[in-house]
């Protein structure tokens, strides 16, 4: 079986190009035809944006509800941490595959922001709208549930949506293309 080789090109190509090239790849490659990348594929990609999210969001509710900020603050606070952790994670992997500094956050960034954005929309959402979740405190079941709970709902609702942009060499299949 012909096996991809995974190192970073040392071409002249746009990382949205290579990412292309890939997900053609693994469609040729893993029968994915011409839809897309597979379920799996989205749902790991997911997972990985999903786990930097998490921890900037919690680590933002966190601090501003034990500083007993108000609730638009503490969630501006979550919103960008968990931003910054989402990148900071994809920078880390790609930065690792010998991107320059510059390169890296443009891959970055290309990969995780739709990403991110629908996770945060969503799992803020919930929170929003679970009654008294917003009042909660850090020792409140209600606190905790709301909050994980809107990051389960946002796993399933950003999914099909890497999916849908990995087939087409869009997303995470950007940062894909330099693992």
């Amino acid at each position: 079986m012909d096996r991809m080789d995974h190192t970073p090109h040392q071409t002249n190509r746009s990382a949205q190009e290579q990412a292309r090239e890939h997900a053609a790849h693994e469609r040729d490659q893993h029968g994915h035809g011409a839809g897309g990348a597979s379920w799996g594929t989205a749902a790991k990609a997911t997972a990985h944006c999903l786990t930097g999210c998490a921890l900037g969001e919690i680590l933002g509710m966190v601090i501003g509800t034990a500083l007993m900020w108000n609730n638009v603050p503490t969630m501006v606070l979550a919103i960008a941490l968990a931003f910054l952790f989402g990148y900071s994670f994809t920078l880390y992997a790609v930065r690792r595959a010998g991107l320059s500094l510059r390169a890296a956050i443009r891959v970055a960034l290309a990969a995780d922001t739709v990403s991110i954005a629908i996770m945060e929309l969503v799992d803020n959402l919930i929170i929003a709208l679970t009654p008294g979740a917003l009042d909660a405190h850090l020792s409140d079941g209600l606190f905790w549930s709301a909050l994980l709970g809107g990051f389960v709902v946002a796993f399933f609702i950003t999914t099909p949506v890497n999916k849908w942009m990995i087939g087409r060499g869009k997303g995470h299949a950007v940062a894909h293309a330099y693992h």
